[in-house]
């Protein structure tokens, strides 16, 4: 049997080494590889704009391990992200509203594998984002990846 104050020392260490997802947005066309070096066999091409999970950073910040929208796991180099937060639309078709509920008035629509930029979370399920185009509105969370 576990004694209680010992259980409760393993849980605040692992409430405390929790971090959040953190996220960043490619800024031009990237080279994704197996390991981190350039020697390493390439996996694909990733193109700029499409939001990946920040998994593990090098300590001298020249290669970053990220999981991409597809969950594949892979190195790229730490000078091809940036802050620019992006999201990926994953619906089929995402509708964008003036307001976040379901009553509003449609802004514009888009399709799979658009790529918009982040403005922020709201309450019910809501994110806000901004096309390209400099519209903006709000969708639902799940239609995105990228939070």
């Amino acid at each position: 049997m576990i004694r209680p104050a010992i259980l409760a020392t393993a849980l605040a260490m692992l409430a405390g080494s929790a971090q959040a997802i953190d996220y960043a947005s490619v800024t031009r066309n990237a080279v994704l590889f197996e390991t981190s070096s350039l020697q390493a066999r390439k996996l694909a091409i990733i193109r700029p704009g499409t939001p990946v999970e920040i998994v593990v950073t090098s300590p001298d910040l020249q290669w970053v391990k990220v999981r991409d929208p597809s969950g594949v796991l892979s190195w790229i180099e730490g000078n091809a992200l940036g802050k620019q937060r992006t999201v990926l639309v994953t619906a089929e078709q995402a509708v964008v509203r003036s307001e976040a509920n379901e009553r509003s008035p449609v802004v514009f629509e888009v399709v799979r594998d658009v790529v918009l930029e982040f403005v922020s979370v709201h309450p019910g399920g809501w994110v806000k984002v901004q096309h390209a185009s400099g519209s903006s509105g709000f969708l639902r969370s799940t239609e995105v990846w990228g939070l």
